[in-house]
């Protein structure tokens, strides 16, 4: 499942393609931060100097240069100089800004007394016998600078809250989310052409194709179908694993449905305040209603649509619950021909509510499986558009060794193989490409500069040899590949497989497995008389099996046909298991017994061919990897034919 990734239009642009440009309110905040950290520095004040009494009488007296004395608030004396004066000194203001005045006060004193301040002044005049008195005069002045700078930071607060408020009355932008965050925020598509991808980008999933394709029929011809009396479905709820394509398709809906689509994510509902949830859906059902007909889709509903009865049961009030009580609540809320459709994804349909699921709210349940053969075949098709590919590339050899793998798995993996080509040099991606890709995807990234002793190195070789040989000589073991002792990921070694599509499993295809995966230990004990801790990740692997047999499957006559599978999650709320003691102890001895008969029976197939074990092993410390037709010329032909899978 792809599709071509294409640039989506920017949200700050119109419909015309051309930029938004900002408010008028935007420019008017602009110029205020402008004025008031760029220009108010260079808006200064003159400062006349300061001077003392007796520098007054000495120095500028005798000058004859004096035009006037202005006494303000009967404390300061601010003295003028004569133009004539001022141009043959350059004494004067000591600071210059860009408003500085130029006609004074160009020095000050600061008199204790106004009385006796004038008669010092007059006995001056008379001690230097100046031809005219000196002009005083009288004034009242408010200090403008100190009540300025008690004005300008309540203002800049002012200013600052109204700018907040502004913008959480509505106003675009992120501010507007402080009192609208009980707003749901969709992503909304509503022209066409929003959406790149079609069901041309969405390979395999041909039943669920059918009826999505249904869906975005009733939309486009209601009458169609309620001229028969039928109703238009409430709600689609695609289910499937991760990776399958669930939210593909739901952009697939967008670009052909040509309605307006929202779309949101289930965690967007929930929020830390009490009832935002709740008022998001409410919202989102709103727009949706407004703009009929159209899509919602939620995806990974499972984050609020949870069993009421398994999250938070002791807590009487929680968030979660009221946004869900509110989501069914809306489900049930519009008319059955109201253009509305739903469309939810998860991959976790066990844990949602039964009130969710049921037939009239979500109407339709459409299950996308993991891809088969062919269907993995036309998603390689899909995601190699755009490669440019040698001709050695064989897609259905590349769909057969790929099963279990999801659409996002192959894209994964056609990404990794263009990668891995550029890494080369390459000009085209050949298939060798494709398949260390797959192995990279599988297991990990090499590391052969990992430092193995050589002990070490023998040991993982009949580990490995090991498995080979057990899987080689077993019926229902599935088809090997190759095998190698190259360190990859976490293993020191590994051993491909080619997994058949099986729907079911036999008891007899189960133990075969198990002595599979047994077969690396088996083998240590036989060549070295003693164990390694390299096994732990097939015994994990085994112990759950042999579980899985006994206790879900019911493969074993002691216990019975009973099964202890939790498909609904009812178990979660028990403390304890959902059996007895007994029962309890009556499965551990099955499953040690099972594990035991089948370690034994691993074992003595190892010894019978111990020769070609030893020589399995030796190849593989000669060469590091070794591919079918190597074993083929050491084990024979095996039972079934597996694939030839090229170096």
């Amino acid at each position: 499942m792809s599709h071509q990734n294409k640039k989506k239009p920017s949200s700050n642009k119109t419909k015309d393609n051309k930029p938004k440009l900002p408010s008028i309110g935007f420019w008017l905040y602009a110029l205020f931060l402008v004025v008031l950290f760029i220009i108010l520095p260079l808006i200064t004040i003159s400062t006349p100097k300061e001077i003392s009494w007796s520098h007054f009488e000495e120095e500028l007296l005798p000058q004859r240069n004096i035009e006037k004395i202005i006494v303000v608030n009967k404390a300061i004396a601010e003295i003028y100089i004569t133009k004539e004066a001022l141009k043959t000194t350059k004494d004067g203001s000591e600071t210059e800004g860009l408003f500085t005045s130029k006609t004074g006060p160009q020095y000050t004193i600061t008199i204790g007394s106004l009385e006796n301040f004038e008669n010092k002044l007059e006995n001056a005049q008379e001690k230097f016998s100046l031809d005219h008195k000196i002009d005083i005069l009288y004034e009242n002045r408010g200090n403008w600078i100190e009540i300025f700078s008690w004005i300008l930071p309540f203002a800049i607060i002012i200013v600052f809250w109204l700018f907040i408020f502004g913008r959480m009355r509505g106003g675009p932008g992120a501010g507007s989310a402080l009192f609208n965050f009980s707003k749901s925020n969709p992503r909304i598509l509503e022209t066409v052409g929003k959406s790149s991808v079609t069901f041309k980008d969405v390979a395999g999933l041909t039943e669920a194709k059918v009826e999505i394709m249904e869906v975005v029929d009733f939309l486009k011809n209601p009458e169609t179908y309620t001229k028969l009396g039928a109703k238009i479905p409430k709600g689609v709820m695609l289910v499937g694993p991760p990776g399958t394509g669930k939210t593909l398709m739901a952009k697939a809906v967008a670009g052909e449905a040509r309605v307006p689509f929202f779309s949101m994510s289930g965690s967007e509902f929930v929020e830390m305040f009490v009832g935002v949830g709740a008022s998001r859906v409410r919202d989102l059902f709103k727009q949706a209603k407004s703009k009929a007909p159209s899509i919602i889709f939620i995806d990974e509903i499972d984050a609020v649509g949870r069993s009421r009865g398994k999250v938070n049961a002791f807590q009487a009030n929680d968030e979660r619950e009221s946004t869900l009580n509110q989501l069914l609540t809306e489900l049930d809320g519009f008319g059955p021909n109201t253009g509305v459709i739903v469309l939810a994804a998860t991959n976790r349909p066990d844990v949602l509510d039964k009130a969710l699921l049921r037939p009239g709210r979500f109407d339709r349940h459409i299950y996308l499986e993991l891809p088969n053969k062919s269907e993995r075949e036309a998603i390689f098709q899909v995601h190699m558009r755009r490669l440019k590919l040698a001709k050695d590339v064989d897609i259905k050899t590349l769909a057969s060794l790929s099963p279990g793998f999801s659409g996002a798995d192959i894209a994964n993996i056609c990404n990794e193989a263009a990668l891995i080509a550029a890494r080369h040099k390459k000009q085209l991606i050949e298939q060798c490409d494709f398949m260390e890709a797959r192995d990279r995807v599988i297991g990990g990234l090499e590391r052969k500069s990992k430092i193995i002793s050589p002990k070490e190195k023998k040991i993982i070789a009949y580990h490995e040899a090991g498995h080979a040989l057990v899987s080689w000589h077993l019926e229902h073991v599935d088809a090997l590949v190759k095998v190698s002792i190259i360190p990859r990921g976490k293993s020191l070694g590994s051993t491909w497989y080619l997994p058949e599509e099986r729907q079911i499993v036999t008891k007899s295809q189960f133990a075969d497995q198990i002595c599979a995966s047994l077969g690396g230990r088996a083998a240590e004990e036989l060549i070295f008389n003693e164990v390694s801790s390299g096994a732990l990740d097939d015994l994990e692997k085994v112990t759950k099996q042999a579980y899985t047999m006994i206790a879900y499957y019911g493969l074993d006559k002691t216990i019975g046909p009973l099964s202890y599978y939790d498909s609904v999650g009812d178990y979660e709320r028990l403390l304890g298991k959902p059996y007895s003691e007994h029962t309890a102890k009556l499965i551990d001895n099955k499953v040690q017994n099972l594990i035991k008969e089948n370690y034994k029976r691993t074992f003595d197939l190892l010894e019978k061919h111990k020769d070609e074990l030893e020589k399995l092993a030796e190849m593989l410390l000669q060469k590091e990897v070794v591919y079918q037709e190597d074993l083929e010329l050491i084990m024979g032909k095996r039972f079934k034919e597996a694939m030839t899978v090229s170096k």
